[in-house]
């Protein structure tokens, strides 16, 4: 891994089931993430995903193209466009620095809507 390294897109279908089944994980029972009625009555066309599944897919982007000994050390991220069923979302990455075993990531997670989440990841992979 070296500066300048782009990790290969990671596309994940966004379904009522993902954002419901990631709010119920992390015990987030605001209804913006599992009611479409009240979502709409509060403004959103509908349902839409939490940060703590957002956090995990990005969590899980790192992991998956770094291997089973990566270790995720500090994950920063920001939300923007949320993501709503029937879209999709693509996480790309790019190696931003590297210190012996360890590098800082940034990744970007876009949608229909624009960039859902942006931030950095310091992950340690293990000789």
């Amino acid at each position: 891994m070296k500066p300048g390294d782009r990790l290969p897109p990671l596309e994940i279908p966004i379904t009522r089931t993902l954002i419901v089944a990631g709010a119920i994980a992390s015990r987030d029972y605001q209804d913006v993430h599992h009611d479409p009625d009240l979502a709409r009555q509060k403004g959103s066309p509908d349902i839409f995903m939490n940060i703590l599944t957002t956090n995990g897919l990005v969590g899980r982007y790192i992991t998956d193209h770094f291997g089973p000994r990566a270790e995720l050390r500090r994950v920063a991220i920001r939300l923007g466009a949320p993501n709503h069923p029937g879209d999709t979302m693509v996480l790309t990455g790019t190696v931003e620095e590297v210190d012996g075993d360890t590098a800082t990531v940034r990744v970007v997670g876009a949608n229909g809507l624009g960039e859902h989440v942006t931030g950095t990841v310091t992950v340690r992979v293990p000789v």
